[in-house]
């Protein structure tokens, strides 16, 4: 068919297409490319002939056998139409967004040598209209045919996966934790998340490999042989793959119930059920790196879509609110939010996973019982306990939620477990109490929990043996300061301050949906770890009102437009009767109104007000030119990581969160900022001299000539950087990110850290920036080492 159609269609004036390409002479390759166009499809592209011969695909390729998918053959696409992606205007043909949905290579199924060999080979199929191929993609894996229809247009084709002779038999990946809710207070609509309900069940990681099945708990107990239909069940999948999801027992209304599941012994006992909701390893490939998105496709493909036990559970986008408003109606334990681009993070409480529920549920250890002497039962209440940093505290005692079945089966499971002393402080109790040995789990609904952390009206929900006692501690959600997303305007007192928070719809991130609130919500929770860099320095405020796209300017003198409550630090300027002032961070309270200002970013000296001459840390700042990359840039910074430690001098990283990264030096307020500011020029020279081919030290950047800027001219009095943790006006709202030295390295990329994620790394990695404001190197002593290079 050659390009003549191709390019007839096209104005390569106004789209972005691809007009030609040469192709590659020893592989054949194809490419998918998910079309938003007038009708959302796939286009099929397999290389032959120096062009990519086209199929449009409406609803995608798929790696069921059973499907036939209808494939119309297009016309023929340049080569390098194969990395094309973008959006081609309207007006223009097939207007619209292309995203490669999945590429690699492709042979025929017949053994031929060499890619002539092969393409005349595939030449005579396509004539014939019959092609048999063997994909090699990310996605798209074995056999697959092309078939031109019979009695359906000229141009119909059908595309079907071929059930391989030789299965896939990759080794499955050893048994890991499941990715983690957090904890959130109110539904939400938000078109970029995906809403679905929580299932009252036991959360089970599926290992299906051929056609043996593994079923694992949470806390890597096996539940094949306890819930043998689901394994069978899975059997027939017969894919190689791991699945999560939850496993229930549900009752004739279709509600699962958590106390049937824990009693399950035959199909008399309730209809089982495995509702999965993610696809994280398949026919070989670790899933966990795509979007959830691409996760759920790939899921609805493999998954049979009428089994009578293997499920996937309801799914809606956007309407968050709706679904809570359902889910309380059913007496469901509540909703799942995940946003649609969120990654498979196994064993991290990530907040790209929302936990909404409709009424406070709690896991909880079983510590003891009470029995009052006069009553018939056999006990009275539970005692329950939880940890709290690594102590067991008592947590109240539960009462209600019992059947006398429940309590004859508790004694048994009791038995084993007493011990004569309180694994905790003792509490003040009338009735007697036998204690036990806390590693029995029970789950509780209650109405809430007293400032003492004791539940209120604790109700009982059934024992939990999918989880270890060690991990049970108290559910909070993350410490967010304006959670209400229907409140434009707050008012809030922080420490004992009276803040109003405004505008905050307004989208401070507009491709990401990040609004000003988010931006407050971030710097809320990472207060704890960003204040020790900013507290009692003079910041320089750089404010962006409408957001990180928007007008942007920057203030110094605050002078009489700040609350009585504010710290200020006084300064004049050449030519100044009298004195300006700079605001000065002293709380988290005074950090929040920074930011109700606008200022994204958080720009504080590198000393304090207490000793303004001396700086906390040395820096050196490494920022790419126009003829530098970022790999250059980790180069540059390992150069410098194994110069200091070859003299015995600390040095800690961390991402600019820009384009660049910075590089400290504690130097325990010891030293003036010219001494610094000579030290760092000392050290940059020596680097430089290394890597004069690729990095400069000219300041005047004409002079740079497009070359990497080794900057030791921040190291001066007034001079300001972004403080660790601080978020950036950048695209994605990157932060700037403490690291350890292990991580920079090839690979490493600014969009690794930002506002989503990072507080929930910081609950993990906590502050590795510590050091910084230690004690504070031998200036002298390490300048003479360095001498002796």
């Amino acid at each position: 068919m050659g390009l003549t159609t191709y390019l007839k269609k096209r104005d390569f004036r106004k789209s972005p297409e691809p007009q030609s390409g040469k192709t590659n002479p020893k592989q054949l390759i194809f490419v998918v490319q998910e079309h938003h166009a007038s009708q959302h499809h796939f286009d099929f592209r397999l290389e032959m002939e120096g062009v990519l011969k086209s199929w449009a695909v409406p609803k995608g390729p798929s790696m069921n056998p059973a499907d036939k998918r209808l494939a119309i053959i297009t016309e023929d696409h340049p080569y390098d139409y194969k990395d094309f992606e973008g959006v081609i205007p309207k007006g223009n043909y097939g207007a619209g967004k292309v995203k490669i949905w999945d590429s690699g290579t492709y042979t025929p199924i017949d053994t031929v040598k060499g890619k002539a060999a092969q393409e005349k080979l595939l030449l005579k199929q396509l004539k014939d209209g019959s092609l048999k191929i063997q994909l090699h993609g990310k996605k798209l894996k074995g056999e697959f045919a092309l078939v031109k229809t019979k009695g359906m247009e000229d141009n119909s084709w059908l595309l079907i996966k071929h059930k391989d002779e030789s299965p896939t038999t990759a080794k499955l990946p050893d048994p890991f934790s499941p990715m983690l809710a957090t904890l959130h207070a109110a539904p939400f609509n938000d078109d970029d998340w995906q809403f679905e309900i929580k299932w009252d069940g036991y959360r089970v990681l599926a290992y299906v490999n051929d056609h043996k099945v593994d079923l694992i708990s949470r806390n890597g107990r096996s539940y094949t042989k306890k819930f043998h239909p689901i394994a069978e069940a899975l059997q027939e999948v017969g894919s190689n793959a791991v699945l999560d999801g939850e496993l229930v027992v549900t009752d004739d209304k279709g509600i699962a119930r958590f106390q049937q599941l824990q009693h399950w012994k035959t199909e008399a006992d309730g209809d089982l059920i495995y509702y999965v909701f993610d696809l994280i390893w398949y026919n070989g490939k670790d899933l966990r790196g795509l979007p959830l998105s691409e996760r759920m496709q790939l899921l609805k493909e493999m998954l049979p879509s009428d089994h009578p036990t293997i499920r996937m559970g309801f799914t809606i986008q956007g309407r968050g609110t709706e679904l809570l408003d359902s889910a309380r109606e059913m007496g469901l334990e509540g909703i799942i939010a995940k946003r649609l681009s969120s990654t498979y993070q196994s064993g991290k409480r990530s907040p790209d996973w929302l936990k909404i529920k409709t009424q406070n549920r709690q896991e909880a250890i079983i510590i003891g019982y009470t029995k009052k002497e006069e009553s018939p039962k056999l006990f009275s209440a539970l005692l329950l306990g939880l940890y709290k940093n690594g102590q067991l505290h008592y947590a109240g005692k539960v009462g209600t939620g019992f059947t006398d079945k429940q309590q004859r089966e508790l004694m048994k499971q009791f038995k084993p477990l007493v011990v004569k002393q309180a694994s905790i402080k003792k509490p003040s109790l009338r009735d007697p109490i036998t204690w036990l040995k806390p590693v029995l789990l029970c789950e509780i609904s209650y109405t809430e929990l007293t400032e003492q952390g004791i539940f209120r009206h604790p109700s009982f929900k059934g024992i939990r043996d999918d989880k270890a006692a060690t991990e049970v501690v108290l559910e909070k959600e993350p410490d967010l300061l304006l959670p209400d997303r229907s409140l434009k305007t707050v008012i809030k007192k922080v420490n004992q301050k009276e803040l109003t928070f405004t505008n905050l719809d307004k989208l401070f991130w507009p491709e990401d949906k990040l609004t000003k609130r988010d931006l407050l919500n971030y710097y809320a929770q990472v207060a704890p770890y960003i204040l020790p860099y900013i507290k009692d320095r003079p910041q320089s405020l750089y404010r962006f009102p409408d957001g990180y796209k928007g007008k942007r300017f920057y203030q110094k003198d605050i002078t009489g437009k700040v609350p009585d409550w504010a710290a200020t630090f006084p300064y004049r300027t050449e030519g100044d009767r009298k004195d300006k002032n700079y605001l000065v961070v002293k709380d988290e309270a005074s950090l929040l109104y920074l930011v109700n200002f606008g200022c994204i970013e958080i720009n504080p000296w590198s000393s304090t007000i207490k000793k303004p001459g001396y700086p906390d840390w040395c820096l050196l700042d490494l920022d790419p030119g126009s003829k530098t990359d970022f790999s250059q840039v980790i180069d540059v910074a390992n150069l410098i990581h194994d110069l200091l430690e070859s003299v015995d001098i600390p040095a800690y990283p961390k991402t600019s969160g820009s384009t660049g990264m910075h590089v400290y030096i504690p130097l325990g307020k010891k030293y003036t900022y010219e001494q610094s500011r000579e030290f760092a020029r000392v050290l940059v020279t020596l680097v430089q001299q290394e890597t004069s081919r690729y990095t400069s030290m000219e300041r005047t950047v004409s002079k740079r000539q497009g070359k990497l800027y080794l900057d030791f001219l921040q190291n001066r009095s007034q001079a300001t950087l972004a403080a660790p943790y601080s978020v950036r006006p950048k695209p994605g709202a990157t932060v700037s990110m403490p690291l350890h030295w292990e991580e920079v390295k090839q690979g490493l990329k600014m969009q690794d850290f930002n506002l989503r994620n990072v507080p929930a790394l910081l609950n993990e990695r906590g502050d590795l920036f510590k050091p910084v404001l230690g004690k504070g190197i031998d200036m002298m002593a390490a300048l003479k080492r360095l001498q002796q290079l």
